[in-house]
């Protein structure tokens, strides 16, 4: 029997669950307050970004209490800059298409499923490696550690989107950067062997960035 004290995977349900409650007992206003404030600064980021001006950024619409990606998704193309959004796909792995603003999305039913998913997608796939293409992706995150690791709802759909860009011969990868609400960074997580750092986190109007030094990190 796993002892649940000493089990990873448990701990984490634990803070999903913690953090989630949060989520919704928090007032719609401050969450909109907090993810209008983290979409500027983060277009911002992604334009004067270390590896240059981007062409393509990969995201996210987001839904329910996360934060909401509306105003980056306007912002980044409305300076021009392509935008990828996810597809999920029947193995819960991702695949990418354009995004051309909230009419070009559709609600699918997702695997298993018999309602259409709460979350859009695009309509047409250009597969699971055009991710690489871009020069930022943005994921969802419930939380990001001290040391940059991210952690998601547990489905681990974007753990195999960013081993996929660790794994990239290109020689340079897309950067990585996770969206949150203030309370969620800096959080105290258990790390498993597929768990992967981000490059980047923004909360409200506070960055993080970790560079290439192990445990150095910058803030704004």
């Amino acid at each position: 029997m796993t002892n649940q004290s000493n089990d990873p995977a448990h701990a984490k349900g634990t803070i999903r669950s913690r953090l989630l409650a949060a989520r919704r007992a928090c007032a719609p206003e401050q969450r909109a307050a907090w993810s209008s404030a983290a979409c500027e600064v983060l277009v911002g980021q992604i334009l004067v970004g270390q590896i240059g001006a981007a062409n393509t950024v990969a995201a996210y619409a987001s839904f329910g209490t996360e934060p909401d990606t509306g105003p980056l998704l306007a912002g980044l193309r409305g300076r021009g800059i392509r935008v990828l959004l996810p597809i999920l796909e029947n193995d819960m792995d991702l695949s990418w298409g354009y995004y051309s603003g909230p009419d070009s999305l559709v609600r699918r039913i997702p695997p298993g499923g018999s309602r259409p998913s709460p979350i859009p997608e695009p309509a047409e796939s250009l597969g699971v490696d055009a991710v690489l293409s871009a020069s930022w992706i943005v994921v969802p995150a419930l939380a990001v550690s001290p040391s940059g690791h991210r952690m998601g709802r547990g489905g681990g759909s974007y753990d195999r989107v960013l081993a996929r860009i660790e794994a990239s011969p290109r020689a340079v990868r897309p950067r990585v950067a996770a969206l949150l609400y203030p309370d969620e960074l800096d959080v105290d997580l258990p790390v498993e062997p597929h768990d992967r750092p981000v490059d980047m986190a923004v909360a409200g109007q506070t960055v993080r960035r970790w560079n290439e030094s192990p445990g150095e990190v910058l803030s704004r």
